[in-house]
């Protein structure tokens, strides 16, 4: 059997996408899954032992493109698929098994996606209230009618990385063999709100400095101010013992060294996904965003969060935008959740 999967568009949904593909890969052995994807993702996919390709979608996330999607569908006709996941609940994201002539067509019926999807499912969202469970649900031919119906426990998302990788990146980009690294990730892609402050982020690693540790900063370009702050908040003796790689990595790259870390700590955002994929000691911080729908998917990871429900807020009223709730996590309760997990680790 070939599947082709319209996979989705951000690192988090990307990574809890996984379980759909070795919930298929389980069912069926000998399965073919293509991922079609933009083209970032392919550093993840390429580290997900069930999926054989990733193809680019190269429209953007709000481009319709209808001939674009046509050519598309069109230029796969004579791949042989047998079946197609749609992920995305968008219509425009349909369009491309459609024009393929894909003979079965799967995924939530998101906007009316009628003729599009000729099994187009109706989510009851409190039935499956994770979004992992709702991408693993459309693998069952017969629909369940709740998570609770599904094969527990789940199998959730695993990347592959070997040592030799780990080793030979973190020397790449200067890491010491002396010290294990605690890796931090400061940013997060919708506002200030979800991010845990900087000064409290200085102050774990302090604490975490001294006790043998070097603190590695991970994100994007745009998290490269937030990564100097913390660096620049730490007594001078200690700078030594950091690193701000935020838009120094490539995904690839950031994907190795998160591996190659002890533990992380991470505010909520797709690299908190991918330290879960990976099994990394995690702590994970939320604030107004919430994990009921997307927590990170690892027996390894430690939830903080002080408030309750969704908090639909991008700029929090504290300053530099920080929500409230997070500004109140202390870094002594975060360090406290790490040293548990990582005396678990060794014992």
């Amino acid at each position: 059997m070939k599947i082709l999967v319209i996979g989705p568009s951000w690192v988090g949904d990307m990574m809890m996408s996984q379980s759909l593909y070795r919930t298929l890969k389980a069912a069926h052995p000998d399965a073919v899954i293509d991922v079609m994807a933009p083209a970032w993702c392919r550093p993840l996919l390429s580290r997900m032992p069930e999926v054989n390709q990733a193809l680019a979608m190269p429209l953007g996330h709000g481009a319709l493109a209808l001939g674009e999607r046509r050519r598309l569908g069109r230029a796969l006709r004579n791949n042989g698929y047998d079946r197609a996941y749609v992920l995305p609940n968008s219509f425009k994201s349909a369009l491309v098994p459609f024009f393929a002539g894909i003979k079965r067509r799967t995924g939530w019926r998101g906007e009316m996606r009628y003729g599009v999807l000729n099994d187009a499912r109706v989510l009851n969202k409190a039935a499956f209230p994770l979004m992992v469970e709702r991408y693993v649900a459309l693998a069952y031919d017969t629909p369940p009618a709740s998570a609770r119906q599904l094969p527990q426990p789940l199998l959730w998302p695993q990347l592959r990385v070997d040592e030799e990788e780990k080793h030979q990146t973190a020397a790449l980009f200067g890491l010491s063999a002396d010290r294990p690294v605690i890796g931090f990730c400061p940013g997060a892609e919708f506002g200030p709100a979800k991010r845990w402050p900087h000064y409290h982020y200085a102050a774990l690693a302090e604490q975490l400095i001294n006790e043998g540790y070097q603190v590695v900063l991970f994100g994007s370009a745009k998290d490269r101010e937030t990564g100097e702050t913390i660096l620049q908040a730490l007594p001078e003796s200690l700078r030594v013992y950091g690193k701000n790689l935020a838009g120094d990595t490539q995904l690839e790259q950031a994907v190795i060294l998160i591996a190659h870390c002890r533990a992380v700590v991470s505010n909520d955002s797709g690299l908190m996904h991918i330290a879960a994929a990976l099994n990394r000691p995690l702590v994970a911080l939320y604030g107004p965003s919430s994990p009921d729908f997307t927590p990170p998917l690892s027996h390894q990871a430690r939830i903080i969060r002080l408030i309750s429900g969704y908090h639909k807020v991008r700029k929090g009223e504290a300053a530099e935008g920080y929500h409230q709730s997070l500004i109140d996590i202390e870094p002594a309760r975060v360090h406290q959740e790490l040293s548990m997990l990582l005396q678990s680790v060794q014992e």
